[in-house]
């Protein structure tokens, strides 16, 4: 089984956490490795904000997948050992529903697309993971918005979880970041091309979409890694580019880059999503204490991460262990920047092969006794 989709909430509708419901959820979802219930060894991979289904390659012959290094046939994460999950998440714009998308009265959504939150996309992915006939998870991990869903899994679904990693990611969105968060929305938003958002797929504010993606890539990188891969040097004459410096030259190629294969309407849902998570919502924290997540959970912080600074992630552990949850802490030193987490593979592996080979250990104690 590789890549495919399921239609959920077909019969029960799902409830949004900001309020409204939706209904036949379409979700695209891809496979790696064999499902064995008596070992229990499922894993659910989170994807980032435009990420999709597709973390790895199924063979010699597929595309490439976003977190290659990190899971396959003998990687950290050894798909001849587990079964690993990806689904593409509500609101996105990759196979699963979303603002794109036609709604009930068979119009494209649009603007009218219901608010949805972390929370929602982990009760999609429960559901997906329902009809998978898969009752728990030996490992939930993510970077970025899907470490965000990790921790969400271990407050939403305790009993689901045996270990919870986020890498890059914290309990809730701080203002700097809902403040980038703000500015590529309305960089979307004032495009004059964007309108209501009922624009066909492939159209829509494309120079809005690029320059968002321009403000999201300088927060995803450090400045030593921008003086090491270009200083200041200029762009050869004669090239053709409408850059002057060869930084200016890859913002500029990763904002078309996007507008090639993401949407601007899922881009706004899902951005604004981050925005509105917090484990602590309402009465979660109460849930946590009561519950003590029996997950164990990691975070990963990322030492040169301008857009979730390292000491978020150091404070959440401390408030996590002050909740009876048993939390711990790893930093990768990369300079990288948030990106960390998708280039420095070698530091990402590091930081979560032991607490899986302990996990190992710990099964193969329990099976021998």
């Amino acid at each position: 089984m590789n890549a495919r989709s399921v239609r959920l909430f077909t019969d029960t509708p799902l409830a949004l956490r900001e309020g409204g419901e939706l209904s036949g959820i379409e979700v695209a979802y891809e496979t790696w490795g064999t499902y064995d219930p008596e070992r229990s060894n499922a894993v659910l991979v989170c994807h980032a904000l435009t990420g999709d289904a597709h973390v790895a390659m199924h063979g010699p012959d597929d595309t490439p997948g976003w977190w290659d290094g990190i899971v396959g046939p003998g990687a950290v994460i050894d798909t001849r050992r587990f079964f690993v999950i990806c689904s593409n998440v509500l609101g996105g714009c990759s196979g699963t529903l979303g603002p794109a998308d036609p709604g009930p009265d068979g119009e494209i959504w649009g603007e009218s697309f219901p608010v949805v939150t972390i929370q929602d996309m982990v009760q999609t992915q429960a559901a997906l993971l329902d009809a998978l006939g898969v009752s728990r998870l030996k490992l939930v991990i993510g970077g970025s918005m899907g470490g965000m869903q990790a921790l969400q899994w271990a407050v939403s679904h305790p009993d689901r979880v045996e270990l919870c990693v986020a890498v890059g990611a914290t309990d809730r969105m701080h203002p700097m970041g809902i403040a980038f968060n703000e500015v590529q929305r309305q960089a979307i938003r004032l495009d004059p091309a964007f309108g209501d958002g009922r624009f066909p797929r492939g159209g829509g504010p494309a120079s809005g979409l690029a320059l968002a993606r321009m403000i999201a890539t300088i927060t995803y990188r450090s400045d030593p890694s921008m003086q090491e891969q270009f200083g200041r040097r200029r762009v050869p004459p004669g090239s053709g580019s409408r850059a002057t410096f060869e930084v200016e030259r890859y913002l500029h190629h990763q904002g078309d880059k996007l507008v090639r294969r993401f949407d601007a309407r899922s881009y706004l849902t899902l951005s604004r999503a981050m925005d509105l998570f917090d484990i602590y919502h309402g009465s979660a924290r109460e849930s946590l204490v009561r519950s003590r997540v029996k997950a164990r959970v990691r975070l990963v912080g990322i030492a040169s991460d301008i857009l979730f600074p390292p000491e978020y992630s150091r404070r959440l552990v401390q408030r996590l262990r002050q909740d009876g949850v048993r939390a711990d802490y790893r930093e990768l030193t990369s300079m990288y920047g948030h990106d960390a987490f998708l280039r420095d593979i070698d530091e990402m592996e590091t930081a979560i092969a032991d607490l899986l080979g302990e996990m190992e250990s710990a099964c193969a104690s329990h099976s021998s006794a």
